[in-house]
């Protein structure tokens, strides 16, 4: 055959392939195909990407609010620790968790709380569109995912069941060594500062005007001071009728004690009792009357190692009025305080109250011991430096509330408030400041 034959041949079939579409969808594919994996791939990863970010929002969300609502010293471990219970821990699998309380915040001002989460995903078929990420871990392309979250610590009125006024200029709360002390249920306040050591006293919260370092599960401070509510009360106590103040004997020579101030058996008071100089207990004393008010001038209240108890139904305040000089103003001695304060009248949830106007002689060195405190409603000493070494227990016919003002308490030993939760009840609002409250997003 000749060249021509096997020309024309050629130009035929390839006349024929060209006009053959069988096939073609296949050398499409083979040639788009590595393109579409690619793209797929990275589809599928931004998907995971868009996933984890979520997640890690979430966590900084939680974080945040977290930090905000701790708003104390702490407010960095306790983000920390919301974030890992989200999965982000900090440190671990190139995570990092960050949090600061100098944030900016929307309205002015940096006092905000802000978390930021980081951290990287390894890249897998994305890489085959050349896309290389914008980390390197591990010697490998990975992808760096971030979220951040900003809050504010809102602030709410919160009841203290102890706080220390510090007007003497005094540490308002301290504690040393205190592992064992129990004031859980009790928010405490420090218009000064608060300083424990070897044990953060139980408080639930512990707030502070100046630096609270210690004080309180949740510690915070440079809060607002809170005023003293109850000193306004000093215009219920009656004028002072006594010439003379008999006290209890403290040399041989000196007189015995005039019976008049020596109490035993029940007792039916009503309105003012007033009672000129020491008070002692010779027996156990139980008060009957539903708002009686005994008043002490210039006199100290001796247990001696018996009970004064209000019966049930019965309401008692304790007054200790009179003259700085060289008189005990206030409850000493072994034995119980047993007593409910009435819950309604003039003293209404009031306990036990020293006159603003006192400031010696009104220390109390053993509270809660000698004598045992078992009291609902309020005991008021804002000049006394008192020591609460005991355990403070409702009385037994009064409801479990208890709040305390002082100068400045140091909470010792086993040192306990016991009962909470009923002072509406027992006719007293405690001493209420504005604390923080939970945190709020504000970005």
């Amino acid at each position: 055959m000749s060249r021509t034959f096997f020309a024309r041949r050629a130009v035929s079939q390839l006349a024929i392939l060209g006009r053959d579409r069988r096939g073609s969808v296949t050398v499409i594919m083979a040639l788009c195909l590595t393109a579409l994996t690619g793209f797929l791939g990275l589809g599928a990863e931004v998907g995971l990407w868009y996933l984890e970010q979520r997640d890690m929002q979430n966590a900084a969300d939680a974080a945040a609010i977290a930090a905000a609502t701790n708003a104390g010293s702490t407010y960095d471990v306790e983000a920390k620790a919301v974030a890992q219970q989200y999965g982000f821990t900090d440190g671990s699998n190139n995570v990092t968790v960050s949090a600061s309380n100098t944030a900016p915040c929307p309205s002015g001002g940096t006092t905000c709380y802000s978390v930021t989460i980081t951290g990287s995903v390894p890249l897998f078929l994305s890489q085959v569109v050349s896309f290389t990420g914008n980390a390197i871990v591990n010697g490998s392309a990975a992808q760096t995912l971030g979220a951040t979250a900003v809050a504010a610590a809102s602030r709410a009125p919160r009841p203290y069941c102890i706080l220390a006024l510090g007007s003497s200029g005094a540490q308002g709360i301290r504690a040393n060594g205190v592992p064992h002390a129990n004031l859980a249920g009790c928010d405490i306040m420090s218009d000064t500062t608060a300083n424990c050591n070897g044990g953060n006293t139980g408080a639930d919260v512990g707030d502070a005007a100046g630096s609270n370092n210690g004080c309180g599960v949740q510690q915070n401070s440079n809060l607002p001071k809170v005023s003293d509510p109850y000193s306004g009360l000093a215009s219920n106590i009656p004028s002072n009728p006594c010439s003379s103040y008999p006290q209890e004997p403290t040399k041989s020579k000196d007189p015995p004690l005039a019976t008049s101030n020596q109490w035993a058996g029940a007792k039916s008071l009503s309105g003012n009792t007033i009672v000129c100089g020491d008070l002692q207990l010779t027996g156990n004393v139980a008060i009957s009357g539903s708002n009686a008010v005994l008043v002490i001038e210039n006199g100290q209240l001796d247990t001696n190692g018996y009970t004064l108890q209000t019966a049930s139904g019965a309401g008692l305040t304790i007054v200790f009025a009179g003259d700085n000089g060289n008189y005990t103003h206030a409850p000493t001695g072994g034995g119980t305080l047993d007593i409910a304060a009435p819950t309604s009248g003039a003293w209404q949830g009031v306990a036990i109250y020293q006159a603003p106007s006192l400031n010696s002689g009104v220390n109390v060195s053993a509270a809660g011991n000698t004598p045992t405190w078992d009291i609902s409603g309020l005991v008021y000493l804002p000049h006394s430096s008192v020591t609460l070494s005991g355990a403070v227990n409702k009385a037994s016919n009064g409801q479990s509330c208890f709040g305390l003002v002082v100068d400045n308490i140091l909470v010792n030993g086993t040192g306990a408030v016991l009962e909470h939760g009923a002072c509406p009840l027992a006719g007293l609002a405690l001493p209420t400041g504005i604390g923080f409250g939970r945190g709020e997003l504000v970005n």
